[in-house]
C-alpha cells in the first residue's frame, strides 16, 4: 500500500471518527434538550398546579358566595360561602341553580341574564326557620369570544348584619326620641300652664316648678347615660383598675340604695365573704353595683330582699351578683334584658322611671373591664345577675 493510499485510508477514518463523534455530541445535546424540557415542563405544570390550588384555595375562602353557571344552566363550581349561604355543599357541579339554591329568585336572576348583560345591585331575603337573611346579589353573563352565552356568574354578599345593625340603629333613635319627648313634654306643659298666668298662684307656681326640675334631671340623666354608652362604645372610658374587696364595694353601694329600700320596705343584705377580691376601677364597680341594686329594688318584691352574694372562682375570677325575689323574668326576655332600652314590662318600667339604660351600661362596664355578665331567671322566683371580674391580689382561692 502506497503512501498516498494509507493518507487516504487514515482520511477515511478520521472522518468517520468525526462523523461518529459529532452524531454522538448531537444525541447529546438533543437528550439534554429533551431532559431541559421534560424539567421546564414538569416545573411549569407544577406551578400551574401550585397556582390552581392558590386561586381554588382563595376562591373557596372568600367571604362572598360565588357561583358559576355554564352556558347549559348547570353549576360549573360554588363556593363554600355559597354553600352556606344556600345549605348545599359545593362544587355543585352539574347541578341547575334552582336545585342547589332551591331558590327561585336565584333562578331568575340567571334567565334575566340571557336579556340583560348584568344584574348589580339586586337583594334577595331569605326566610329560614333561625333567621332572615339579606343578600346582595351582583351577576354577570359570561359570553364567548364570539359572543355566544357561555355562563354567568353570580356573587352574593350578605348583609344579614348590616341590616339588623340598621334595624338597632333605628329602633335605638326611636327610643331615644321617645325617652327625651315625654319629660321635654311635661316640661313645655309645665312652662305653658305658668306662662298662661300659673305663675300668679303660688301652690301652683311651685307645683309645676318641680314638674320642670323632676323632669330637667331625668333629661340629665339620660343623655349621661348615652354620653358614657358612647364612650364605652368607642372604648374612650380609662379604667383605673385597682384591688377592690368586694365586700366593702357592696356594702357602699348597699349604703347609696339605703333610702329607696326604706321606702319600698325593702331589706339589704350584704352576703358577699370577706376575702373576695376583685380587679376594677372602684368607681365603675360601684356603678354597676347601684344599677343592678336600683334595678332589683324597683323590680323586686315590696317588703322582699336583695342580697348581694359573692365567691372567688377557678382561673383567678371572681364573682359577685345582686339576687332579688320579685316576679322574676320572662324567658323570653332573659336574651335581651342587657339591650339598650329594652323593658320587659314596659307600663311598670315607665312607672318606676330610670332612663332604660342601666342594664346596658352595666354590661358595657364590666365588658370594659374584660369580664362577663349574665343573669338567671325563674318566673316568680326573682332573678338574679352576675358580675365575672379578674380576681385582684389578695382574693381567696376558693370555689
Amino acid at each position: 500500500m502506497t503512501a498516498l493510499e494509507i493518507l487516504l485510508l487514515l482520511a477515511l477514518v478520521a472522518t468517520i471518527t468525526v462523523a461518529w463523534w459529532l452524531r454522538l455530541q448531537l444525541q447529546a445535546t438533543r437528550e439534554r434538550q429533551v431532559r431541559e424540557l421534560a424539567e421546564q415542563r414538569a416545573q411549569r405544570e407544577a406551578e400551574l398546579r401550585t397556582q390552581a390550588e392558590r386561586t381554588a384555595a382563595l376562591f373557596d375562602r372568600m367571604v362572598e358566595g360565588i357561583i358559576v353557571v355554564g352556558a347549559t344552566g348547570r353549576i360549573r363550581i360554588a363556593n363554600r360561602a355559597a354553600g352556606a349561604l344556600f345549605n348545599f355543599i359545593p362544587p355543585a357541579a352539574d347541578r341547575t341553580v334552582l336545585e342547589a339554591t332551591r331558590h327561585h329568585e336565584v333562578a331568575a336572576l340567571v334567565s334575566r341574564l340571557d336579556r340583560e348583560p348584568e344584574v348589580l345591585d339586586h337583594e334577595l331575603r331569605i326566610d329560614g326557620l333561625a333567621e332572615t337573611r339579606h343578600l346582595e346579589v351582583n351577576a354577570l353573563a359570561l359570553r364567548s369570544a364570539d359572543g355566544a352565552r357561555d355562563g354567568a356568574i353570580l356573587v352574593f354578599h350578605d348583609l344579614t348584619r348590616l341590616r339588623q345593625l340598621e334595624a338597632v340603629r333605628q329602633e335605638f333613635v326611636a327610643n331615644v326620641s321617645h325617652e327625651l319627648r315625654t319629660p321635654l313634654a311635661l316640661i313645655k306643659s309645665a312652662a305653658e300652664t305658668l306662662i298662661d298666668g300659673g305663675k300668679n298662684d303660688v301652690t301652683i307656681t311651685a307645683r309645676f316648678l318641680e314638674i320642670i326640675d323632676k323632669h330637667a334631671n331625668r333629661l340629665t340623666l339620660l343623655i349621661d347615660d348615652l354620653l358614657l354608652l358612647a364612650r364605652l362604645d368607642s372604648g374612650r372610658v380609662e379604667l383605673n383598675l385597682q384591688p377592690v374587696p368586694l365586700r366593702a364595694a357592696a356594702q357602699d353601694a348597699l349604703d347609696d340604695a339605703a333610702l329607696i329600700a326604706r321606702a319600698r320596705g325593702v331589706r339589704l343584705a350584704n352576703e358577699v365573704p370577706p376575702g373576695v377580691v376583685a380587679e376594677a376601677d372602684p368607681d365603675r364597680l360601684r356603678q354597676v353595683l347601684a344599677n343592678l341594686i336600683d334595678n332589683a329594688i324597683k323590680y323586686g318584691r315590696p317588703d322582699g330582699t336583695v342580697a348581694l352574694r359573692g365567691r372567688a372562682l377557678a382561673g383567678a375570677r371572681v364573682e359577685i351578683s345582686v339576687r332579688d325575689d320579685g316576679p322574676g323574668i320572662p324567658t323570653e326576655a332573659l336574651v335581651r334584658v342587657f339591650e339598650r332600652f329594652y323593658r320587659a314590662d314596659k307600663a311598670r318600667s315607665r312607672e318606676q322611671g330610670g332612663t332604660g339604660l342601666g342594664l346596658a351600661i352595666v354590661k358595657n362596664v364590666v365588658q370594659a373591664h374584660g369580664g362577663e355578665v349574665r343573669v338567671e331567671s325563674t318566673p316568680g322566683e326573682g332573678a338574679e345577675f352576675f358580675i365575672t371580674l379578674r380576681a385582684g391580689i389578695g382574693s381567696a382561692n376558693q370555689r
